[in-house]
């Protein structure tokens, strides 16, 4: 009988637990986030070399690899994926500014975005990085898209001699 005892007292416990339950809300907030960078900081210097030899072409400066864009995106419900452009404040005659944006590496997250090919850029604003869904990249330096910016000749014919000229290049990330 004991055993048929401990059975019925045993069900009673766990019907009254759940009789007396309770319940709470949560209230959740997800803020839409857009939120982009270039690291490091600073400045970087691209100078072409001038041949030894007479007939010999320009040498053009080494791609520079150091700069990296990381980003933060939370979209709404249903919201359009964001991009990334890249343009110019002013362009140098004879000259292209070439840039690539790499796949994502690093410690980010999410729907990340998908480079376009090299672009050449100009003051218009030129798509680079696109199909950015709710994602993050990770911050600094060897997280995001590395940048590779190129400098090369694109006539030689309009090529004029120019010391410390600085372009600015600005990037926007938007939906």
């Amino acid at each position: 009988m004991s055993l048929i005892r401990s059975i019925v007292l045993i069900a009673c416990v766990l019907l009254s637990c759940s009789i007396y339950s309770q319940a709470g809300n949560v209230t959740l907030t997800l803020p839409i986030v857009t939120l982009m960078d270039i690291e490091p900081s600073g400045n970087i210097t691209l100078n072409f070399t001038a041949p030894t030899e007479a007939g010999n072409a320009l040498v053009n400066p080494t791609p520079n690899t150091t700069k990296w864009i990381n980003y933060s995106s939370a979209i709404a419900s249903g919201g359009l994926t964001r991009r990334i452009t890249a343009s110019v404040n002013t362009v140098i005659a004879g000259l292209n500014i070439t840039l690539q944006a790499a796949a994502a590496s690093g410690a980010g997250g999410g729907t990340l975005g998908t480079p376009s090919a090299q672009v050449t850029l100009t003051t218009t604003p030129v798509t680079i990085i696109s199909g950015i869904g709710g994602a993050y990249t990770g911050n600094g330096t060897s997280n995001g898209h590395r940048l590779t910016i190129s400098l090369v000749p694109s006539s030689y014919a309009l090529l004029a001699n120019t010391t410390n000229t600085s372009i600015l290049v600005t990037y926007t990330i938007t939906e």
